[in-house]
């Protein structure tokens, strides 16, 4: 590999970190903000608590990407998940039948692919990968 190779890789991993860094950063003043805006109404819904999990998820994936330089799959469609059930949570009363059934659905199908993937990964594991696979969610 030649010096400018490696100097471009250097280059794209300074920018990966970086990248995860604000993420990261971004996610904490989140975070801050909607516990400030709870304390500031007393009270705590159901929608604040999905949010908050929401934002816990993308640490864990920031730091789990972090840690080992890969992230599982699953992650994000777990984040997809909640996000759903977060808007089915906050619009229900304004929804039609037809959208529930629909976001309902894709929340279904979210949930199968995990199962195939979890079900790919036991059943089809790939070369390197370890035995106690890395995302135990």
């Amino acid at each position: 590999m030649t010096s400018i190779e490696q100097a471009g890789q250097r280059a794209l991993h300074t920018v990966e970190k970086l990248g995860l860094a604000l993420i990261a950063i971004a996610t904490v003043v989140a975070i801050g903000q909607e516990v400030m805006v709870m304390v500031e109404n007393l009270t705590v819904r159901l929608a604040d608590l999905l949010l908050l999990f929401i934002y816990l998820e993308v640490l864990a994936m920031a730091g789990i990407y972090l840690k080992s330089g890969e992230m599982p799959v699953r992650l994000p469609l777990y984040i997809a998940i909640v996000a759903l059930a977060r808007y089915i949570v906050l619009d229900v009363k304004a929804m039609g039948s037809v959208e529930l059934l629909a976001v309902s659905g894709a929340i279904l199908i979210i949930a199968l692919a995990i199962l195939a993937i979890r079900f790919g990964h036991v059943r089809f594991p790939y070369a390197g990968a370890s035995t106690n696979d890395q995302d135990q969610r």
